[in-house]
């Protein structure tokens, strides 16, 4: 197990270099110039230009530029703001828990929903439910999330008015936030109505978030337990005459999870790609909201280590779906 650990983690190496080539590439082909955006509105003169660009290394060669970039980011420096001067991972910590409270949120949605449906699709193959709910989620795959999220926002916020249009919580509510996640800081504050605000202030953002993921779950887990459902072990089981639900719980869903937790882990990428237009649609100060004002606003060093930042915790991600195999089942450990 542990020769399995690292060498997932050597994996992890080349890949961060290439992600490092990526970021870096990505920044210097955006339209704008940071030094004229460090200098203001107003005209800058030559000698200020150059004295500006020295001060952020951009008169250095490119290859240069790229090896005190990875330098600094060996050394835990990932810079600072144009706009705001203060540290990029201390805006990035900052921010970093209200999406992950919304991923966390759409990810348990998605999971507690999609699964289920799968399973109950492919126990009752052909059948109405089946067709049904697979085309149903075809359709949730297929929908825009800004599309998505404007419709529900005229629905229930608009029409029914249900639940709030944007923001994590009431505007009446203000109290210190202790851990960054809105829940658990509303449940601390002893502020009557808070956690309930903070609760129908997520609803939406999270619905919308976890539709593309719920689709994904529930046709991915009714094809893996298709297949498993045809493995001898199933007919085995069924034939000494178990009932049809430990059949399916114990012997067939164990193994058809493995596909599922994959497809699980893998949506953890699509749910902070996701999160871009999700909260900027709901005002959701996260880290997706975050980068495009940066993009916006020409932050380079925001916009560069962002993205390196996304990167390292889907990385992260995925080394946990990796070691969780072996938890499901004992084979793939023991290989």
């Amino acid at each position: 197990m542990i020769r399995f650990i690292l060498g997932k983690l050597l994996y992890l190496i080349p890949t961060f270099l290439g992600i490092t080539i990526v970021a870096f590439g990505f920044v210097r082909i955006l339209p704008g110039d940071p030094v004229l955006l460090m200098a203001g509105e107003r005209g800058i003169s030559p000698e200020r230009y150059a004295q500006l660009s020295h001060q952020l290394g951009y008169d250095k060669p490119m290859w240069q530029q790229y090896l005190d970039f990875l330098w600094r980011l060996l050394r835990g420096d990932f810079g600072n703001s144009i706009v705001t001067k203060k540290p990029v991972l201390t805006e990035f910590l900052a921010l970093f828990p209200a999406t992950i409270e919304l991923g966390l949120c759409a990810i348990l949605i998605a999971t507690l929903v999609g699964v289920p449906v799968g399973v109950l699709a492919a126990i009752k193959r052909g059948s109405w439910f089946d067709q049904l709910s697979m085309t149903t989620a075809l359709i949730g795959f297929s929908m825009p999330i800004f599309w998505w999220g404007l419709l529900l926002i005229i629905l229930f916020s608009g029409i029914l008015g249900w639940t709030p249009v944007s923001g994590r919580i009431s505007l009446m509510y203000f109290f210190p936030q202790v851990t960054g996640f809105m829940l658990i800081d509303s449940l601390l504050s002893g502020q009557k109505g808070a956690f309930a605000s903070a609760v129908s202030h997520l609803i939406l953002p999270s619905v919308v978030l976890a539709t593309i993921p719920l689709a994904v779950i529930a046709r991915q887990t009714r094809s893996a337990m298709l297949e498993v459902m045809g493995e001898d072990y199933v007919r085995t089981a069924k034939a000494k005459g178990l009932s049809e639900g430990r059949v399916v719980g114990v012997h067939a869903l164990r193994n058809a999870m493995i596909p599922v937790i994959t497809t699980i882990g893998l949506q953890i990428g699509v749910l902070l790609a996701g999160a871009i237009l999700t909260e900027t649609i709901f005002s959701w100060p996260g880290i997706g909201k975050w980068m495009i004002d940066s993009i916006s606003r020409r932050d380079y060093p925001v916009v560069q280590s962002g993205l390196l930042l996304i990167a390292a915790v889907v990385m992260i991600v995925n080394l946990i779906v990796d070691l969780t195999y072996g938890l499901i089942n004992p084979r793939i450990r023991h290989q």
